[in-house]
């Protein structure tokens, strides 16, 4: 059992003997004094697939499920298949496009870091590490001077991602974003 303000994206919790993955919490604090903050929790089912959205307050409590963390490498893609590699014993795991969702804008070949969540050895999601490095492939030329002001352009990575970068980055510049917001961190 735990708070719903304690959990996080990635947990798996248990609800009318079913096992859900959170895939994204919103949360809304009211502005009137005394009023309970929300949390909108997008879910979807393990084994159905279906998607479920339900809105909490803070003090309200779910059944957490445990589940295993195992450190994978990002392998390749086969059509709507994911594949990842446990580092320890080589197993692989596929995961589907609509699995990963928010996730595959990150991927790329040969990526370490990431933890495959499993449930009674079927995996279920992962977990990106928090920042990864990308290439840019197509942005605007680097303007002389850009560093005196802090305005920003789009820029395509390599994986398809558009980003907001600093004028001054020019494309084959490999950058680092962050994976939890998507936004650029700095220069790799």
């Amino acid at each position: 059992m735990a708070k719903v303000s304690d959990i996080k994206k990635g947990n798996v919790v248990s609800i009318n003997n079913s096992l859900f993955i959170i895939k994204n919490i919103d949360v809304k604090s009211p502005s009137s004094r005394g009023a309970n903050t929300l949390y909108k929790i997008r879910f979807n089912n393990i084994q159905t697939k279906q998607k479920m959205e339900d809105t909490f307050t803070g003090d309200d409590v779910l059944n957490e499920t445990e589940l295993v963390k195992r450190q994978t490498q990002y392998l390749y893609k086969d059509g709507n298949l994911y594949t990842f590699m446990d580092i320890e014993n080589y197993n692989q795991y596929s995961l589907a496009k609509s699995d990963l969702e928010d996730e595959t804008p990150y991927l790329t070949d040969g990526l370490e870091g990431i933890y495959a969540l499993l449930v009674d050895d079927q995996i279920i999601g992962i977990e990106l590490p928090p920042s990864v490095q990308l290439e840019i492939t197509d942005t605007a030329p680097a303007l002389k001077g850009g560093t005196a002001a802090a305005r920003t352009k789009p820029a395509t990575l390599s994986t398809g991602l558009v980003v907001q970068v600093p004028e001054y980055l020019a494309n084959k510049e490999t950058i680092k974003i962050n994976t939890s917001n998507g936004k650029f961190m700095s220069r790799a």
